[in-house]
């Protein structure tokens, strides 16, 4: 019995190695993980891929690589392959995002409490 064709417009293996020209990974040397902020440079051009027009468009300000992936509705690594294309074309911004702020030691701060009862 013969299944129907697949649609394109599912999550297919065959549209996504399409998608990413059959690569696993980005083309740039530069780590991409699930909190690297991508922010676009500029618009998407009318000979771009659809899938990269549509990341520069939902990244007029900064998101994630996993929120791209969740709203492109593709998988992580079919999104870092896209988004390394868009920074080896110089179309975005990549950077890690802001590092949480860490407490300074406790033995200072109560050094510093002692110090400041004893004036």
């Amino acid at each position: 019995m013969n299944e129907p064709p697949t649609s394109w417009e599912d999550g297919s293996p065959e549209r996504l190695y399409v998608i990413t020209g059959g690569r696993s990974g980005p083309s740039t040397a530069v780590h991409l993980d699930l909190v690297t902020l991508v922010v676009a440079k500029g618009p998407a051009r009318p000979e771009m891929q659809p899938e990269q027009a549509a990341i520069l468009r939902m990244c007029q300000s900064p998101l994630s690589v996993a929120e791209i992936a969740a709203y492109a509705g593709l998988p992580v690594s079919v999104v870092t392959v896209l988004v390394g294309d868009l920074m080896a074309a110089q179309r975005v911004y990549v950077r890690p995002p802001i590092p949480a702020a860490q407490l300074p030691d406790l033995a200072l701060i109560e050094a510093v409490i002692n110090g400041l009862q004893k004036l």
